[in-house]
């Protein structure tokens, strides 16, 4: 049996850039190809916006979000950005702005594999417990700035800002992942 082009899944973000202002509505992947052409907007889009420097994202980290609001029963919702990929140039800045900046010196946003987000009517904590149940990547929670990293490195969790700073580096297996004694 072959099966018909109306059956195979598609997957779309709806973002918006709180710094940018830009919008941007894409379809990225269409069963398992991702498609060149939206990867392309979606790095752009996601731009260190301070320095306009562009780096081809992970894309499993734009199934990651797909599947995070997928999980919120937002299929179509929009994510708010509130930082994509990052230079070392501006991740420096960013650590230096405050001695607890919360602004980690080997972040994934310089590797173009996490993003801070925020969506409109959920919860920072929901979102966060969202994000954490999906066992994907480190997600940090940040409530006191209203946002959540969610990235596709290592399984891991931590806190920054909330009444008793938390700072831990959980680290989870993947969900179906194999482990042996003593990891």
């Amino acid at each position: 049996l072959s099966q018909g082009l109306s059956e195979v899944p598609s997957y779309a973000l709806n973002l918006y850039h709180l710094h940018t202002h830009e919008s941007l509505d894409v379809v990225y992947r269409i069963g398992d190809t991702y498609l060149p052409a939206a990867l392309d907007q979606l790095n752009h889009f996601l731009r260190d916006h301070r320095t306009q420097t562009e780096r081809a994202f992970d894309p499993r980290e734009f199934d990651l979000l797909h599947s995070l609001m997928a999980k919120l029963g937002r299929p179509d919702g929009v994510i708010d950005i509130v930082c994509g990929y990052r230079t070392p140039q501006s991740n420096r800045f960013l650590r230096t702005r405050s001695a607890r900046s919360g602004v980690a010196e080997h972040s994934q946003h310089m590797l173009a594999k996490a993003i801070d987000i925020r969506v409109t009517g959920v919860s920072t904590g929901r979102l966060r417990d969202a994000a954490l149940s999906l066992g994907e990547g480190g997600v940090g929670y940040y409530p006191t700035s209203r946002f959540v990293h969610v990235d596709v490195g290592p399984v891991r969790e931590w806190s920054f800002g909330a009444r008793k700073t938390r700072r831990v580096a959980k680290r989870v297996p993947r969900r179906g992942a194999r482990t042996s004694v003593g990891e």
